[in-house]
């Protein structure tokens, strides 16, 4: 119910997750030293995620919650990053560098998760699969 997007003409994929990762902070001085506040969020995008209820299964559709579970889990690693890092007067661009490079990972792990599974027909790599996200958000 909540894949709220029209299927593309022509498309031969089962269904399509929308999800990505957004930020906002601020900076502050305390002490005479700058510090940053920050904020980062996991989204999933209803109106831009599709599905074909005459192929999807509950299989296929447990494969597309885990495309957004993989969002939230880079969505934690950039808060980590960002935690961690120490920023200069140019903390725009440093933490505009580390967001794109936590989204070049989230990519690449994303097209790791659908050729590993092929797309959830592998069930048994399907399940590590979900296996492995789950501890991992569990941490």
């Amino acid at each position: 119910k909540d894949f709220k997007g029209k299927v593309p003409s022509g498309s031969g994929a089962a269904a399509t997750t929308a999800s990505g990762i957004s930020y906002d902070f601020s900076t502050f001085y305390e002490n005479g030293e700058m510090q940053v506040d920050f904020n980062v969020y996991a989204y999933f995008y209803p109106t831009k995620s599709w599905y074909k209820p005459e192929i999807c299964n509950d299989v296929t559709l447990l494969h597309e919650q885990l495309h957004f579970d993989i969002t939230e889990l880079y969505a934690r690693k950039l808060r980590v990053k960002l935690a961690n890092a120490t920023f200069t007067d140019n903390v725009k661009e440093e933490v505009r560098k580390l967001y794109r490079s936590t989204i070049r990972q989230l990519n690449d792990f994303q097209n790791k998760y659908d050729a590993e599974t092929n797309y959830s027909r592998n069930l048994p790599v399907q399940e590590r699969w979900v296996k492995e996200i789950g501890e991992a958000l569990d941490h």
